[in-house]
């Protein structure tokens, strides 16, 4: 049984990964937090099992490698999309995938780091997923730019209430545009959503630009 202890200081994403790796029968997520000041406890608490960590929290990497070893524990960073991983592999993680990683393609990274191999780096945009970046990209076309900004704040976390507040508009008008967004998308909840953009690399650069444009206006 492979413990992990998953770290993510973006809960939607935290969820989302957890729902991924809990499918398989030799996984098991024994810890999760949301914060950096957790992180070092928990590896304390949890020995030997593989961390898997969001560059995102913004660790003191060498340090954390550090206490990752000292605790006979591995590590798997999850890198932002446009993020290089050289740094990572280069201070001791064993691995680093992306924020875009498919479920098949996170899996296979764990257990290979869990099988012992190390400086392991799946690129954000793989061989093989031409055909995603397709669909994102047609998803992306047929959403209206408000939709795509309610989408970006979705995949940020932020609830309805937050969402009305940010576009000026009441909790009612976000719901009926989230039903036209996941009648456009093929998903049925908020969680979907944010998975469903992230694992498409069009879609998921497209909500990037339109939430760091957001966050540049405000």
């Amino acid at each position: 049984m492979k413990k992990i202890i998953l770290a993510d200081n973006q809960a939607i994403f935290r969820a989302g990964t957890a729902k991924v790796l809990a499918m398989e029968d030799d996984f098991r997520i024994i810890a999760q937090c949301g914060e950096t000041e957790r992180l070092f406890p928990t590896l304390d608490t949890f020995k030997g099992a593989i961390l898997l960590f969001a560059s995102a929290m913004k660790p003191n990497v060498h340090q954390l490698v550090d206490r990752v070893r000292a605790n006979g524990s591995l590590s798997v960073v999850i890198a932002e999309n446009t993020e290089p991983a050289s740094s990572f592999i280069s201070a001791g993680v064993q691995a680093a995938v992306h924020r875009a990683v498919n479920g098949p393609a996170l899996i296979d990274c764990v257990r290979r780091v869990a099988r012992g191999e190390r400086s392991l780096h799946v690129p954000a945009t793989p061989t093989g997923v031409i055909e995603e970046d397709l669909v994102g990209a047609r998803v992306r076309d047929r959403l209206t730019p408000k939709e795509m900004k309610i989408v970006a704040l979705i995949v940020q976390g932020c609830k309805n209430k937050e969402i009305a507040m940010r576009l000026m508009t009441t909790e009612q008008v976000i719901k009926n545009y989230l039903r036209s967004i996941y009648d456009k998308t093929g998903v049925s909840d908020r969680l979907e959503l944010a998975l469903f953009t992230i694992h498409h690399r069009m879609l998921a650069e497209a909500a990037a630009q339109i939430g760091d444009t957001m966050v540049q206006t405000n």
